[in-house]
């Protein structure tokens, strides 16, 4: 058994009653109920509750009494609501695609060699205070074209908008190698556009060793922090 937080259980079955029982009611505050706004209402919600993590049969044990807590669903219940709102009036651009497009997918047949790209985290900067910009197109290219990313919940060109602070990611979809252990270096460019300043483009290159098999999981401690990006006014 791996590690899992038993609240993702309890949250997830929570939401998908509450759902279904607001559907039912016809309430016209919720304008959507597919799966990418469910997750996303149960990711506001696993959030904002202290997880239970587990790795075994005694661990579930252990928590039996507490996860059956009438306090703890109705608090659950009370912030899945609240969850559901948020998400009906915040829909993010994918909310309605197919769930399959907003999934990773590696090779159905085998496991065959990839090179797995570092999420691209960094952040733009105002050239002469040094604030986040707020309001800003950033453009990650590969080899001179617009870079593929892994699925559509990863959005390229990206939008800065205040809540962010100026920050981006991007996380580009694998590449087939010949071989695991092969290591090859890739060209990138960042362009970014704002209203008011002059266009920027940052060039630079990464060296990745191919792996077995794509990977399908994003994994936090596999991101490339760029250095900060400074645009001026024009």
């Amino acid at each position: 058994m791996n590690v899992h937080n038993l609240m993702e259980d309890v949250v997830i079955k929570a939401v998908n009653t509450l759902y279904d029982r607001v559907k039912g009611e016809n309430v016209p505050w919720l304008t959507c109920d597919c799966e990418n706004c469910r997750l996303d209402t149960v990711s506001y919600v696993l959030n904002r509750i202290p997880p239970k993590y587990v790795v075994s049969g005694r661990g579930v044990t252990h928590n039996v009494e507490y996860l059956a807590s009438s306090q703890l669903l109705a608090d659950i219940d009370s912030m899945a609501l609240e969850g559901m709102r948020t998400v009906s009036t915040t829909k993010r651009p994918f909310h309605n695609e197919n769930r399959q497009d907003c999934e990773i997918h590696g090779s159905s047949a085998k496991a065959e060699p990839a090179f797995n790209f570092f999420t691209f985290m960094g952040v733009v900067l105002d050239g002469n205070t040094f604030e986040p910009v707020t309001n800003a197109t950033i453009t990650l290219k590969m080899d001179g074209k617009v870079a593929e990313m892994v699925d559509k919940t990863w959005s390229n060109p990206f939008h800065l908008v205040p809540s962010t602070k100026g920050v981006y990611s991007f996380w580009v979809k694998s590449l087939p190698a010949k071989e695991s252990g092969e290591r090859q270096y890739f060209h990138f460019s960042i362009e970014i556009e704002a209203e008011g300043y002059s266009e920027s483009v940052y060039h630079f290159e990464v060296p990745i060793m191919s792996e077995e098999c794509v990977r399908q999981t994003l994994d936090s401690t596999y991101t490339l922090k760029m250095k900060d990006l400074v645009i001026f006014k024009k």
